[in-house]
């Protein structure tokens, strides 16, 4: 196990010592687990692209990339606020 020395403002500090103490974790196992549960791009893509030959293979075999796309920018207009029909 590598030790790494990071600089973090104190308000960091003080919520991961409190948080890993209230979940019973040390500070250290905390972070560790928080940043592992984080996904590199290359782990997002993998996923993504498993998710639609899941989809192509047992819900909608003609899905297209046009389909994706469109399904991208509802969910982007969603997650930003935009109302209206996006298409």
């Amino acid at each position: 196990m590598a030790d790494v020395t990071i600089k973090i403002s104190e308000e960091v500090r003080d919520r991961l010592r409190t948080v890993a103490k209230e979940r019973g974790v040390s500070p250290r196992a905390l972070a560790e687990s928080a940043l592992m549960g984080l996904r590199t791009r290359a782990e997002r893509e993998e996923e993504a692209a498993r998710g639609l030959a899941y989809v192509r293979a047992h819900l909608c075999p003609d899905l297209t990339a046009d389909d994706v796309q469109r399904a991208e920018d509802f969910y982007t207009a969603v997650t930003t606020g935009r109302t209206g029909d996006v298409r």
